[in-house]
């Protein structure tokens, strides 16, 4: 089965920084495209970075180009998203997402909260 492991969510002040894992088990993991979601309370999930199989290109949102870093290690079967001088417009659920074929698997999420 597909499994997918999001971790390393956490409570940060404005500036701060942390860094989220993705942990994958069931896939032949550096095969497949993967991404970064976020829902915010009171809106649509939306799409934040995405990565391809060797990690060799990414893409990120408007709102996080020049903050926040995807990246893979695909020995570990592993994603991360490194988050630096979050913002208070960052606090979210973040998720983890694959799609095989006409499948799409999600993990359960991390919460991200940014306070001062």
């Amino acid at each position: 089965q597909v499994q997918l492991a999001e971790s390393g969510g956490g409570s940060v002040q404005p500036g701060g920084s942390l860094r989220l894992s993705c942990a994958a088990s069931g896939i032949t993991f550096s095969t497949y495209a993967m991404s970064w979601y976020r829902q915010a309370p009171g809106k649509e999930r939306e799409l934040v970075a995405a990565i391809t199989s060797a990690g060799g290109s990414t893409d990120y949102a408007d709102s996080v180009k020049g903050r926040f870093t995807i990246s893979r290690d695909n020995a570990k079967n592993t994603m991360y998203l490194q988050m630096n001088n979050l913002k208070p417009e960052d606090t979210a659920v973040y998720y983890c997402k694959v799609k095989i074929g006409i499948f799409t698997s999600w993990g359960q999420g991390t919460q991200v909260t940014v306070s001062s």
